[in-house]
């Protein structure tokens, strides 16, 4: 969950800033370490580029900043209780709000009331393919989720049963504990901050108030995306609660490696065979792309491993960044095997290139 690595996890200290660094100090921080370390212009960086990204997504958001400071000072529950059991039982509606609201009256014992709260962050992978990594590509995922229980429309009674006021704590879902100057209040043991007690539990969910669902979301990835990048999508997380806006959405990307393209930052790599005599004469060869095959020209004396460029044919342009080329490194093939006439045609062309050839033995 998010906020487990929240708490595991200093991003003041990945971006190096101090706690107290303004929006524009943790931008700048940002956009110096981001080009540092960005996997096109400096390849094996994509673990670090990809804590920096993940850092920026929490700080460079004053809304999850703040809950993100709040984790790291109170621990992961200040982020909030998911899930029925884990904050105020409302009778009127059968939902739950959250188990922060039951603190509202820590200090003084207040009217308890439920507070918007940011919807939970969601995670998920994606399989992709080497094309669609390199050109950008619009797909879904399927997310699962809990909605309201269809049969007891989420009160986790069966319907037409009743939810038994507590009588612990008499409704209210905590205990005060008078301590002199201030009325400390805990959540009630019985009935967990609740409220109420279920007398029937819903034959469907068995009282949770919630039943396993999906949702699919679709998904816009960049041309570009690299093995093991994340991507953020703010606001297609989980709903907010009580009008409190929805969490983002975290898709790690997974590249399948391709048989004959490879990626060097923003160029696709790959190579061509050519026969010894064809890199001595000179040739065309045709070569496969992403996109349509193109006809590379191959001069006479082309030496083994030489990389040709052909332009535009790598990862496509997008917002700042240029489009990458093609680079085709030619792989002189030699024969394994000569024949009697081919050996001796081969050793009248090293006298003539007056070369030294030595009997093989």
């Amino acid at each position: 969950m998010a906020e487990r690595e929240w708490f595991d996890t200093d991003y003041y200290k990945v971006l190096g800033v101090d706690a107290g660094a303004s929006e524009k100090d943790i931008s700048r921080a940002y956009r110096k370490l981001a080009k540092e370390h960005h996997p096109d212009t400096n390849p094996g960086s994509e673990e670090r580029f990809k804590q920096i990204s993940v850092a920026y997504d929490v700080l460079g958001d004053p809304d999850k900043r703040k809950e993100y400071d709040d984790v790291r000072r109170l621990g992961p529950a200040a982020a909030g209780f998911a899930g029925p059991g884990a904050g105020n039982f409302n009778f009127q509606t059968g939902d739950f709000t959250n188990l922060g609201d039951l603190f509202g009256g820590l200090f003084g014992g207040g009217t308890r009331r439920a507070r918007a709260q940011r919807g939970g962050d969601l995670e998920t992978a994606l399989h992709l393919g080497f094309r669609d990594a390199v050109k950008g590509v619009t797909t879904t995922v399927t997310l699962p989720t809990n909605d309201a229980c269809r049969h007891c429309a989420g009160r986790g009674a069966e319907p037409g049963t009743p939810i038994a006021t507590c009588e612990r704590c008499g409704g209210r879902g905590v205990l005060n504990d008078d301590q002199g100057p201030f009325a400390m209040s805990s959540v009630c043991p019985v009935c967990q901050g609740r409220g109420g007690r279920i007398v029937t539990p819903c034959s469907n969910c068995h009282g949770t108030g919630r039943e396993p669902s999906q949702r699919r979301v679709n998904v816009r990835l960049p041309a570009g995306v690299i093995d093991g990048q994340r991507i953020r999508l703010k606001g297609k997380g989980n709903a907010g609660v009580n009008g409190g806006p929805a969490g983002d959405l975290f898709v790690d990307v997974h590249v399948t490696k391709d048989p004959h393209f490879d990626r060097r930052g923003r160029h696709v790599t790959t190579t061509v065979n050519v026969p010894f005599t064809a890199a001595m004469l000179g040739t065309t060869v045709e070569v496969t792309t992403l996109d349509d095959p193109v006809t590379l020209k191959i001069p006479a004396g082309t030496q083994p491993g030489t990389t040709m460029r052909v332009r535009g044919r790598g990862v496509p342009s997008s917002g700042k960044h240029a489009a990458g080329d093609l680079l085709v490194t030619v792989n002189v093939a030699l024969p394994k095997k000569l024949n009697k006439e081919q050996r001796n045609l081969v050793e009248k062309l090293a006298h003539a290139l007056h070369e030294e050839v030595e009997e093989a033995s």
